[in-house]
């Protein structure tokens, strides 16, 4: 696959329309450590990625025909994983997310809490406690993902 230093590298980037771009470049960068990338116009639009461990990339959107900001019904969330859910949580509300569940650790090895950022979206973060084949919870292995390299 061609790398474009002007486009995210990831092979799916969440697009989130926010009505201060420039604002949420601040928020994301501070509470989840995403650097941004590449910026297109002061307010129009900007790229983020995390500097460290697996691709992971948001591109921020002004308001334009076609697209709003979030609203009270949900249409997405996005999960983010991180290494300490209850040190990005307190990150987050003090810089203004309202925490919607607190952390909570599940049977399928993961810990997580959802919480809504200041721009109207809604983020599940997630740490990973333990490797846990899907059969011991109840779920089902369809088609085994690819060791990491």
């Amino acid at each position: 696959m061609l790398v474009n230093r002007s486009a995210p590298r990831a092979r799916v980037t969440p697009v989130l329309t926010v009505a201060d771009v420039r604002a949420a470049v601040a928020w994301y960068s501070e509470v989840f450590g995403f650097v941004e990338h590449v910026r297109v116009g002061d307010g129009h639009r900007s790229q983020l990625g995390l500097p460290n461990g697996p691709p992971a990339e948001l591109v921020l959107s002004e308001v334009r025909p076609g697209r709003r900001t979030p609203e009270r019904g949900r249409s997405h969330q996005i999960m983010f994983k991180v290494d300490d859910v209850a040190r990005v949580v307190d990150t987050a509300v003090s810089r203004g997310a309202t925490l919607v569940d607190p952390p909570h650790d599940w049977q399928y090895g993961e810990r997580q809490a959802t919480l809504d950022d200041p721009f109207g979206h809604q983020w599940v973060i997630n740490q990973t406690l333990a490797d846990v084949a899907p059969e011991e919870w109840g779920g089902s292995t369809m088609t085994p993902r690819p060791p990491d390299r």
